[in-house]
This record gives structure tokens, C-alpha cells and sequence, in this order.
């Protein structure tokens, strides 16, 4: 190991990783991160030499980056598959089309938002509610005049919602396991804050679903155009949603993630056979994705509802996820090196001293540090890990029960993930979702919820304090661990 890097150096490796995120994403080519990440891990390997980190060292710490990120980019892949064959079966052209015959214009971004909501509680899993109920509520919105945009914000909205209160999310576990509190404590916990940003964003989505639908909706005409599209081109039917149902039972019943989606998959095979898609061209379909036939795409080119919604019928396969999985990889790298160096420590800590102790102060030192992690290291799981340990006994020496850190972990790490192009959550969720960060504004819980959390925490509502029992407690385990770990340095 080398020595501690100092604060100005480290300052200088998130500006220079900053600049190459904003020249390549927002400036040079349109949203191609991945050059950005990598040339800003080679600056941070440098600054790491100059202060005598070892090579072997990072590499061991860029590699530790990557292992944590292998189940998200195995799914990303699977369900890749999984879209092809949903697609070409004619499972998301039947969510599409009920969904256009059931639900009400008016109230289309209230119905996605509670909709993925259950759907992500019922499976712990946003990027499950995101690939499978998001892709055809995107559809659906297309045909009722809604902008995917519009559509994606409320569909991660509800997904996110339910991702960070079911005890089957990962990050709902893992949020209490680091602050030292128990899973349905913090659970609890979490429903004075994320509850009333849930209706704050319904009814948001209420208003501008009133708004949008008297002055810009879609015609009688346009709708049945597109219901056309779909049954000129697909089989639709009730069977077809037996893919997604089985998705969602599984994940419910706490069957592991890949091992669900790979019968997704699987189930939507022999629909793609009824679809009348030839046995031999299967395997090229689940790996290169498919899409309505070219003569048809070009007889409704002129049509900019049709030939946007002819885009969603398609399924990406395989390789139409390997952008991303590439840009999650690249992301680690630069991650993995300011997470082993202690560069990102270093900033935290920093920020720890400005927030002098105060109970709003080191709310709002958790959300900041949060939110920063999931820009700079790339990754949700860092962004809770990271300001967990480092705040733990800030919280303490507050008196603060540790189920406030939990919270204010959660109300920002793993919300304000998807707001990054370059994250693994917001690069997964751009691609399910085939948007740009144009859905961010609409994303209206993700970003209220911080806010509400650190306005708790400046008024003390909810925020509660331990006995003086309890502190006690806590004192005497520190000191515990105190002497176990000179212990061990001695043996």
C-alpha cells in the first residue's frame, strides 16, 4: 500500500474525471462514456504511483470493483435475451395492447407509477420492473401521446419505490448491514420519507396526466392506427402475458434473479414458434434481437407515432446489451482505483468536518456523499457502503439510532443512482428504456425523496435518539473492537 493521497491531488482526479465525463457525454460523441472513464482511470493510476500505490494493489482493487458489478451485467444480458424473445413472441406487443385498451389517457403516468410500484415490491428488483413492465408501459405511453421520456420518469419512479422498501431488494438489506440497524426497522423507518415523496410524485403525475391529455394527447384515429400496427404484425393474446407473470411470480417467491429470467427466456421461445419464427433462426434472434420487417418500417417512416413505436415492438438480444455491460465494466476500473486508494475517503472526510456534527449537517453530508459516489465510482453499492462506514460514528456520537443512517442511505444512494449515464443503474435503465437523461425531472420520487430526508433531518421529525442505554451499549462495543483489533495485529 502507498501513502495517503493528499486532498488537493484527490480534488484533482474527480475534476479531470468530471471534465472527460462532460466533453465525451455531453460535448464529443453523444453519450460515449466509455473513453472518458478509461483515460480518467489511467490519470488516477498515475496520481496513485506518485504517492506509492503498487500496481498490483489497484489492479486487485479495480478487479473487486468489477466482481461486484458480474450479477448486473449477467442480467443485463439475459434480459437482453429475454426482450428478444418477448418481442418476437408477441408477449410485449400483448402487455402493449391491453395496456392501450385499458388504461385512461388522463391518468396513464398515475397508473405506470403504481403499477411498477407492486410489481417492484412483489420482486425487490427495479431493473426486473424496468425490462419487463417499463418496456411495454413505454409503448403504451407512445400510443397515448405521451413522450418515452414523460413515461420513463414514471416508470422508475414506481420501480425504484418499490426496490427500496421490499425486504427482497438487495440494497434494502444492505443499507441496515452496514449502519448496524435491523432490515424491517429500517424499513419502517424508510416510510416516513419515501411515503409521502410516493404521493408528492402521484400526484404530480395526476396534474401533468390532466395537463398533457387536454392539450396534446392522442386521437381516436392515432390509437386505432397503432392497435392496427400491432395486430397486423403479432398474434395478441391473454396467453402471451404467461412469460411476464412466471418473471414476477418467480423473483416474488425469492427464486434467484438470473435463474427467473433465464425461464423467461425460455418461455418465450415457443411464442416466438407460434409467432411463425423459423426454429433455425431462434439463436440468432436471442443474440442479435429482432424487429419488424424493413418494408413495413419504411411504409410508416412518414409517421413519427408508428415508426417510434415500431422501434419499441423490436428487442435488442444479447448483443444490443454489451454497450452497456462495456461502459459498467470501464466505470469500475476508474472506480475501483478511487475506492482502494482512499481517494474517495479522503473527500468524505472532508465533507464530514463541514457538516460539524449537526443533525441536518450530517443528513445532508450522507446525501452529498451518496450522490457524489454514484457520479464518480460508478456504483450504488459503493454509494452506500462507502458513506455507511464512514458516518457510522458520527451518527453514534449523535445519538442518532442507526436506522437513521439506513435511511439517509437509501433516500439517496440508491435513488439518485439511475441519474448517471455512466452508473450501472442509469446505464441499465437508459438502455430498457431506450431514453436519454431527458427523464430525470420526471423521475419525480427519486429526486424528492432526498430532499424530504434532509429536511427531516434539519427539523428532527422521525429522527430518533437512542437511550442512554443504548449509547452506552455502543461505547463498550466500540472499545471491544478496539481490543480484539489490537489482538489480531499483535498475533
Amino acid at each position: 500500500m502507498g501513502k495517503k493521497i493528499p486532498m488537493w491531488q484527490c480534488i484533482i482526479v474527480m475534476a479531470v474525471m468530471i471534465f472527460l465525463l462532460f466533453w465525451t457525454v455531453m460535448k464529443d460523441s453523444g453519450g460515449e462514456a466509455h473513453i472518458g472513464l478509461i483515460v480518467a482511470a489511467v490519470f488516477a493510476t498515475i496520481i496513485a504511483s506518485i504517492n506509492g500505490w503498487k500496481w498490483a494493489f489497484l489492479e486487485a482493487g479495480i478487479l473487486a470493483a468489477i466482481n461486484r458489478t458480474m450479477q448486473a451485467c449477467l442480467i443485463l444480458m439475459v434480459v437482453g435475451m429475454m426482450l428478444a424473445s418477448w418481442a418476437a413472441g408477441g408477449v410485449i406487443p400483448s402487455m402493449m395492447y391491453y395496456g392501450i385498451k385499458v388504461i385512461s389517457p388522463a391518468i396513464f403516468l398515475f397508473t405506470a407509477c403504481i403499477l411498477c410500484s407492486v410489481v417492484s415490491l412483489a420482486t425487490g428488483s427495479s431493473w426486473s420492473t424496468a425490462g419487463s413492465m417499463g418496456v411495454a408501459l413505454i409503448g403504451v405511453g407512445v400510443a397515448l401521446g405521451f413522450p418515452t421520456y414523460m413515461t420513463a420518469g414514471a416508470v422508475i419512479s414506481g420501480a425504484y419505490f418499490g426496490d427500496k422498501m421490499s425486504p427482497l431488494s438487495d440494497t434494502t438489506n444492505l443499507a441496515p448491514a452496514i449502519a448496524g440497524s435491523n432490515l424491517f426497522e429500517h424499513i419502517k423507518h424508510m416510510i416516513f420519507t419515501t411515503g409521502p415523496s410516493l404521493i408528492i410524485a402521484l400526484v404530480v403525475y395526476l396534474v401533468i396526466g390532466f395537463t398533457h391529455h387536454g392539450s396534446n394527447s392522442a386521437d381516436t384515429s392515432t390509437i386505432d392506427s397503432i392497435l392496427g400496427m400491432i395486430t397486423d404484425n403479432f398474434d395478441v393474446g391473454l396467453i402471451y402475458l404467461i412469460p411476464p407473470v412466471f418473471v414476477i411470480a418467480a423473483v416474488a417467491l425469492k427464486l434467484p434473479a438470473l435463474p427467473s429470467l433465464i425461464g423467461g427466456v425460455l418461455l418465450g421461445v415457443p411464442f416466438m414458434l407460434m409467432q411463425g419464427e423459423a426454429f433455425t433462426d431462434l439463436c440468432n434472434l436471442l443474440n442479435n434481437g429482432t424487429s419488424l420487417s424493413e418494408e413495413y418500417l419504411a411504409s410508416i417512416a412518414d409517421d413519427t407515432v408508428l415508426s417510434e413505436l415500431g422501434g419499441l415492438l423490436s428487442g435488442s438480444g444479447l448483443q444490443g446489451m454489451l454497450w452497456t455491460v462495456s461502459l459498467i465494466l470501464c466505470a469500475m476500473v476508474f472506480g475501483g482505483i478511487v475506492d482502494c486508494t482512499g481517494i474517495m475517503g479522503t473527500i468524505a472526510a472532508a465533507l464530514l468536518k463541514m457538516a460539524r456534527g449537526t443533525r441536518g449537517g450530517l443528513v445532508v453530508c450522507t446525501a452529498v456523499t451518496c450522490l457524489f459516489i454514484n457520479a464518480t465510482c460508478c456504483d450504488q453499492y459503493l454509494a452506500i457502503i462507502l458513506p455507511g462506514r464512514m458516518y457510522k460514528e458520527a451518527f453514534e456520537d449523535r445519538r442518532l439510532k442507526p436506522k437513521n443512517l439506513s435511511r439517509a442511505l437509501e433516500d439517496t444512494a440508491t435513488l439518485t443512482s439511475n441519474f448517471f449515464p455512466w452508473n450501472t443503474c442509469g446505464a441499465t435503465m437508459r438502455q430498457f428504456l431506450g431514453v436519454n437523461s431527458a427523464y430525470v425531472p420526471f423521475a419525480v420520487l427519486n429526486w424528492v425523496n432526498p430532499l424530504v430526508s434532509m429536511f427531516y433531518g434539519f427539523t428532527g421529525i422521525t429522527m430518533e435518539e437512542m437511550t442512554d442505554e443504548e449509547y452506552q451499549q455502543i461505547l463498550e462495543d466500540r472499545e471491544l473492537a478496539k481490543k480484539e483489533a489490537l489482538k489480531a495485529a499483535e498475533a
